[in-house]
């Protein structure tokens, strides 16, 4: 598919984000900005979280993680067990931070800092936030918008510095005005067309295979594909180390993390806040299950395709496709048109939640945490 012409749906899509951040940010003030006047709707609030929490890196990367070969062989569906940490982490967040959050009445969970420990913990630990989501905001904008030029901008002439200016410019501005008070609805929709890229691609190669999903996961356990548990004590797979890795990840990147609490203490009171990750960790169960499952399928489809193994390098046309490149390759060079767009769409949908996030998060903490503006009235 001509690069243009991909890069049009991509223009689209950023203006239909603009048309529902305009519509959402009308009347808008400082604590829509911040916690949508704690008036966000649960529902929406989970299931837009799941674009933020899985991003780009995890479109892209976790289906080649499936067939890529480590120290012990093939990595499989291993990173299951650290999903399955991750669902322990969001139970303790529901749990014993959120009511904490609230009965504090928090706009930035770092206030609890300066109450617990005073001032110089309370801006230590926002300044580690600032420059911890600059930071990794920074490498999943990176792998995206990296695939985008490759992929579309580069073959039009566009430099890699002004393919990121352009894709900073989008995500800046439609979150301009509306803050939380617009990301909720933004990474609804921005969710919502990510699974459906997910969804969409599973379902074609399912069909092209030939398989039913029950078939589909039998073809991979003959590959080795589907291995889960790791119980290897001198491993560092080894599954309690996995799952309490996973658990503590999610506390401290998530629980702790002022990008993804401000839309969760933005929701009406803490118990549907706390419906809110609940619905969210199990969702996100399943999510990641279908991201490794369309990982196992694009091995397949990639084998079908005349891709062999030369030792730890899966080559396709003479290309190395294996881990990150494995998913764009086949998407856009292999599968049909409209799988193209639809994986492009999908693409973006899981770069923007990352990036939209992070940058309402970033400019709530520095005015609040750092410069006090709350206070002085600003």
């Amino acid at each position: 598919m001509p690069s243009f012409l991909l890069f049009s749906f991509v223009i689209g899509y950023f203006l239909l984000l603009l048309a529902v951040a305009w519509r959402t940010s009308r009347h808008s003030n400082n604590d829509s900005f911040f916690i949508g006047n704690r008036n966000s709707n649960w529902m929406l609030v989970a299931f837009g979280m799941i674009g933020t929490s899985l991003s780009g890196v995890t479109f892209v990367s976790v289906p080649g993680t499936v067939g890529d070969f480590a120290g012990e062989g093939y990595k499989a569906f291993a990173y299951f067990q650290v999903i399955i940490g991750y669902w322990f982490g969001y139970l303790v967040i529901a749990f014993v931070l959120l009511p904490l959050y609230y009965r504090l009445q928090l706009t930035s969970i770092y206030n609890y800092l300066h109450s617990r420990f005073g001032s110089v913990a309370y801006r230590t630990g926002a300044l580690f936030f600032i420059i911890s989501r600059t930071v990794g905001a920074t490498a999943r904008l990176y792998l995206v918008i990296n695939v985008l030029h490759i992929f579309i901008l580069k073959n039009m002439g566009v430099p890699f510095g002004a393919t990121c200016f352009v894709i900073l410019l989008m995500i800046l501005l439609y979150t301009f005005e509306g803050g939380v008070k617009t990301i909720v609805y933004t990474d609804t929709l921005q969710t919502t067309f990510m699974l459906l890229g997910l969804v969409v691609c599973t379902v074609y190669i399912l069909q092209h295979l030939g398989l039913s999903v029950g078939g589909a996961m039998q073809a991979l356990e003959a590959k080795g594909y589907t291995r889960v548990f790791n119980w290897d004590f001198n491993s560092r797979g080894f599954f309690p180390k996995q799952l309490l890795g996973g658990m503590f990840i999610a506390i401290a990147m998530t629980g702790l993390d002022q990008e993804m609490m401000q839309k969760n203490i933005s929701v009406k009171n803490v118990r549907d806040s706390k419906k809110n990750v609940v619905v969210f960790s199990f969702i996100m169960v399943l999510v990641s299950f279908l991201f490794l499952l369309l990982g196992g399928l694009l091995y397949l489809y990639a084998e079908g395709n005349g891709a062999s193994y030369r030792g730890h390098q899966l080559l396709l046309g003479g290309q190395g496709v294996i881990g990150d490149d494995l998913f764009p390759t086949l998407a856009l060079h292999y599968l049909p048109q409209a799988v193209s767009v639809i994986f492009i769409i999908g693409l973006i949908s899981a770069l923007f939640p990352s990036a939209d996030g992070a940058l309402t998060a970033l400019t709530s903490s520095f005015c609040i945490d750092l410069l006090d503006l709350k206070n002085r009235g600003g």
